[in-house]
């Protein structure tokens, strides 16, 4: 698979969760690509020349032989299909594959109080001081009982064996832990099991300048 040409696209600033699910699922594919980045300050993403290779203007995106692939989940299930014989991305089960991806989806799509009021950036920079609001609590509790349902006693992964899931499902969980927020013991455990994957290393081991204080 070293003949394949890669190019993610991703934020210079990377600390984006989709990015950086994107980043760990090409390395658990032990894929070589190059990374690429935008300045989203400076709105490099909206310029033409990017929403002609994305089509929506978002990041993370994957370039493959002329094929760009916005969303991260799209791209993890693209990589999957793309060299099948590596680490697999998802679980071998129909209805284990099937839960991962709904899982990818519903965080996704709801949770966007948690997303706002602990954003990924503080899991590299440091914690917010204000409190959690009374919608982000009950975000926070619905989050709490989907992990806790799925994470059966004693597992280390979600569907036995890991899954790009896990990686997704950890960097929500760990926008509450880095902060500091009450977080019941096994799902702390849970994510410092998550980040302690070459592929999650070799993200966080990616240099950053800190935001700078207005």
């Amino acid at each position: 698979m070293e003949s394949i040409k890669l190019e993610l696209y991703v934020g210079a600033d990377y600390v984006s969760a989709f990015a950086m699910s994107a980043f760990v699922a090409l390395k658990e594919k032990q894929l070589s690509f190059e990374l690429v980045t935008l300045d989203l300050k400076a709105r490099e993403n909206y310029q033409a020349s990017y929403r002609d290779i994305s089509l929506t203007c978002k990041i993370p995106t994957l370039v493959h032989q002329g094929f760009a692939l916005s969303e991260s989940s799209a791209i993890a299930e693209y990589l999957e299909e793309l060299a099948p014989g590596h680490n697999k991305l998802y679980p071998l089960d129909i209805q284990q594959r099937a839960r991962a991806r709904q899982l990818q989806a519903w965080l996704r799509s709801d949770l966007l109080v948690i997303r706002k009021e602990r954003p990924a950036d503080l899991i590299y920079f440091g914690k917010k001081d204000t409190p959690l609001s009374d919608d982000a609590l009950a975000a926070v509790s619905r989050l709490f009982f989907v992990a806790d349902r799925l994470l059966e006693e004693g597992a280390g992964h979600l569907f036995g064996a890991w899954s790009i899931a896990d990686t997704d499902l950890a960097i929500m969980l760990n926008r509450l832990l880095a902060n500091g927020d009450p977080m019941p013991a096994r799902l702390t455990d849970y994510v410092r099991r998550q980040w302690d994957r070459d592929s999650v290393r070799s993200w966080m081991d990616i240099e950053r300048a800190a935001p700078s204080i207005q």
